[in-house]
């Protein structure tokens, strides 16, 4: 402070507002003395790193300097407009002691105005707080009063307090203040339990009082009420209500000369103090997004610690004022500190603006060297310019390349849907003409398009008539499963098989083919378990030895292999899809289309196949159907067996997900698992297939599938069908209560560990014989060649040297020989082949590859 003048600082939206209260001045014409208040904005100019004056405001006020006096200033809110204005409290002393107390807003013009004034018989001293209204509020001889702009009448509230803390808005609270007062005992309690209560121990008590609704708010939602005594000040980093609860994070700092943050009440951090008798303290967001905790100190001094460590960042002496906000315009807040300096008037003359990254200014440091000239901002702004228009040019052009390819895929996914919608519905498709889609033509323009149609047909027709045995579908929650079974020889010479649904009605803005999941279900006729896979054959149990002296025999043993394997078991292709997208038209047609591999075993090589795609059947889906259960699983109880036909089995089985566990105990049998299935789980056995058993139990595990394979008393395997994770976890949490303590739980990711051996067995036999008929057959191409230019110089070879060198003619023949072997020679260890046989032979060993690796991981 000046001699004569009163001067208060502060900040609002990244301006620093200095308000000074001149001396008294005699105004010719005034019946008194006018004292003036005025107020500079000053704003941080980012070139010569300084604060310059932005703007200035005047007001005048009647009396004598000395009667006059600034008592505080801060920013509220004006609930007229909502905006957040900078406000000032104003003394004035009257005669007979009375004193009278003006607040006053500052708007953006500049222009003062007085929001109301009061008038008492004491001195503002203690606990004075400005906030939203704006209003006053005050403490007075253990009182807390206040006072609005509404209501303009000072208001006592009905409590008693020793000190103000903190307040400050808490929502569906409003303005709650948070005080401290002498413990009190409650009437329900008597003097043997409040002899032991915090507030009794230690004296004095935290309590909250919420000015607008009259409520009382318990203290310890921000500290323990053993820290009454201590704390000097409080700042709440975080307020907010959760489930109707108070959450409230809030750091404060003692006379104890510590800092302490605590979180719903409880103490979570403590740091230690540079300096003694801490009175205020501040947060702030850096850059970084760290907190800080600024404290300020009766002696001048200041520091700042971090959030996350709680160590001292830095420390300062000689501040007279320290302000948080965004003064830079950068987005980020940072800590201007002021500092005394006796030989300037002016309050910015020293100070040092910080958030301890990249931001660091000070005062006493000179910047214009390192300021650019006019001339080079101009200059880095155009090319800045130019460059931004470039690449805006870039990317718009970017964006209408995106839009025309998407555009052009969009056509040519439609025009592929009514293609293979016409070709199941057999009818001719005639496809646009390029130019007049805008596409290039990928064959030649005198080409018959339909000739691959026709192709294509012809394969179809080759196909025997009956082969499906048979078409159904289920409805299982919102999920529709289609099912087909083929007659058992033509399932044997197919391979990656799959559904597809196509919709029977002409779509033009969305596709006719319909999303799926498909899934190849089998059921060995023993009904021993449950296989769901992708055309996957189980192996044989016994390896066999490879003899590459036997190749013939080899490929006939492995197709007596597969097919034994497959004539085991009855396979079932089903699609799921999703139901709801499907009910939008209310009644559905789709065609059933099964897209596989046709094999054909030959001599050259282990099997050939063609990619065919065969028409199945139509299904008719309807919402009324639907609604009266048409297609709806039945599984019913009926004695000791549940009924479900193997369809609704199916059905249920493609929508579940599948889980193995095996089970391995060392010190007890594992009986108690059967008694657990069939007495806490409810299940009973399919009378289609008795080992696998269904839940009928009330809740989320009704319709859980179940297998339990005992291997050995000590050891088995439980296999689970579960509807989601939700499901497979009350399983298992309600087997580990029945399993002995000793027990131990694996998951298993895709069948048994011997059996995913005899695959893995198998497919490297395989991979080893398509590499070896693949480059034998190469090299029997090149033995041919070879024996063939052996058989011309055969009469050459079987003549002595000596003859060849009596003559002119001889020496030629010598060394037409010579050249012969040289080629020979060159040729053997050079052999090429065509591009579409080494294409085929690379995409036949990597198939093999691809399925050894497959059952390598899931052996892992």
């Amino acid at each position: 402070m000046i001699l004569g003048e009163q001067e208060q600082v502060l900040s609002y939206n990244g301006e620093v507002l200095i308000f000074q209260l001149s001396k008294t001045k005699h105004v010719e014409g005034a019946a008194g003395k006018i004292t003036k208040l005025s107020v500079r904005r000053m704003v941080f100019d980012r070139d010569t790193k300084l604060f310059i004056q932005k703007s200035s405001g005047l007001f005048s006020m009647h009396g004598n300097h000395l009667e006059i006096e600034m008592i505080c200033c801060s920013c509220t809110t004006d609930c007229r407009s909502g905006i957040i204005l900078p406000c000032i409290l104003m003394k004035k002393k009257k005669r007979k002691n009375v004193l009278k107390y003006l607040l006053l807003l500052l708007h953006s013009s500049n222009q003062f105005e007085q929001s109301f004034h009061f008038k008492l018989d004491y001195e503002l001293k203690e606990d004075i707080r400005l906030f939203t209204g704006p209003s006053v509020l005050w403490r007075h001889a253990n009182k807390l009063f206040y006072i609005s702009s509404d209501a303009c009448t000072i208001l006592s509230a009905p409590v008693q307090l020793s000190s103000i803390v903190w307040a400050g808005e808490i929502e569906d609270e409003g303005v709650v203040v948070l005080g401290i007062r002498t413990a009190c005992l409650p009437e329900s309690e008597d003097e043997q339990e409040f002899s032991t209560s915090d507030g009794a121990i230690w004296g004095n008590e935290f309590f909250g009082y919420a000015i607008e609704t009259h409520k009382m708010i318990t203290g310890t939602c921000f500290m323990p009420h053993a820290y009454s005594r201590v704390v000097s000040s409080i700042c709440v980093c975080k307020k907010e209500v959760l489930k109707k609860q108070l959450r409230i994070s809030v750091v404060a700092v003692t006379h104890k000369n510590q800092l302490i943050f605590f979180q719903d009440g409880l103490p979570k951090g403590v740091c230690e103090l540079p300096c003694e008798k801490p009175c205020s303290i501040k947060t702030a967001v850096t850059s970084s997004n760290d907190l800080l905790f600024i404290v300020s100190f009766a002696s001048g001094n200041t520091c700042a610690i971090w959030r996350d460590s709680f160590q001292v960042a830095s420390k300062w002496q000689k501040v007279k004022s320290v302000l948080v906000d965004d003064f830079i315009g950068s987005g980020t807040e940072q800590m201007l500190l002021l500092f005394k300096d006796d030989s300037s008037t002016d309050v910015l003359s020293t100070f040092r603006l910080t958030d301890f990254g990249e931001i660091n200014y000070a005062s006493d440091i000179n910047y214009k060297d390192d300021v650019p000239t006019a001339e080079g901002f101009q200059e880095n702004g155009l090319l800045t310019i130019q460059a931004l228009e470039t690449r805006l040019q870039a990317g718009y052009t970017s964006i209408r390349e995106l839009q025309h390819h998407l555009r052009l895929k969009k056509k040519v996914i439609l025009e592929s849907c009514r293609a293979l919608t016409d070709l199941v519905q057999e009818r001719s498709h005639i496809l646009p003409a390029a130019k007049k889609e805008g596409l290039i033509s990928l064959w030649d323009d005198t080409e018959n398009p339909l000739h691959s149609l026709n192709k294509e047909a012809s394969l179809i027709s080759k196909v025997p008539e009956h082969f499906i045995e048979k078409l159904w579908q289920r409805v299982v929650g919102d999920r529709l499963v289609v099912g087909v079974e083929l007659t058992e020889p033509f399932n044997l010479s197919l391979s990656d098989v799959s559904l597809s649904l196509v919709m029977d009605q002409d779509f033009t803005l969305i596709s006719p083919i319909i999303e799926c999941q498909n899934k190849i279900i089998t059921l060995n006729k023993a009904f021993s378990a449950l296989a769901i896979s992708s055309c996957q054959i189980e192996p044989p149990p016994k390896k066999m030895k490879l003899d590459f002296h036997s190749k013939s025999n080899l490929k006939k043993e492995l197709h007596k292999r597969s097919l034994k394997i497959q004539l085991d078991g009855a396979k079932t292709f089903i699609a799921v899809t999703s139901l709801s997208p499907l009910l939008a038209f209310h009644s559905v047609r789709c065609t059933v289309l099964l897209h596989a591999k046709k094999q054909k075993h030959q001599s050259d090589s282990l099997q050939k196949s063609k990619k065919i795609t065969l028409l199945c059947g139509k299904i008719l889906l309807s919402l009324e159907d639907i609604s009266h259960g048409k297609y709806s699983v039945k599984m019913l109880r009926d004695n000791s067996y549940c009924t479900g036909s193997l369809e609704d089995i199916l059905a249920v089985l493609a929508v579940s997900i599948r889980f193995s566990f095996q089970i391995v105990s060392s010190d007890c049998t594992l009986t108690p698992v059967n008694s657990w299935l069939l007495g806490e789980m409810e299940c009973t056995p399919f009378k289609e297939c008795h080992d696998n058993l269904f839940c009928h139990k009330v809740g989320n595990l009704h319709g859980t599938v179940l297998n339990w394979t005992l291997k050995t008393p000590f050891e088995g395997v439980l296999t689970l069908f579960c509807r989601n994770l939700t499901v497979l976890f009350q399983c298992l949490h309600s087997l580990t209560r029945v399993l002995p303590p000793s027990s131990d739980i694996k998951l298993l990711r895709s069948g048994s560990k011997d059996i995913l051996t005899d695959r893995l067995a198998l497919a490297l036999e395989k991979e080893v014989l398509i590499s070896r008929n693949c480059f034998s057959s190469k090299e029997n191409k090149s033995e041919n060649s070879l024996t063939l230019a052996n058989e011309t110089g055969k009469k050459i070879g079987d003549a002595p040297v000596a003859s060849f060198l009596d003559s002119e003619e001889g020496v030629q023949q010598f060394r037409k020989k010579l050249q012969n072997e040289r080629e020979e020679s060159v040729l053997s260890m050079n052999q090429t082949m065509n591009g579409a046989l080494y294409q085929e032979i690379a995409l036949k060993i990597a198939e093999a590859q691809l399925h050894s690796d497959t059952i390598v991981w899931r052996l892992s």
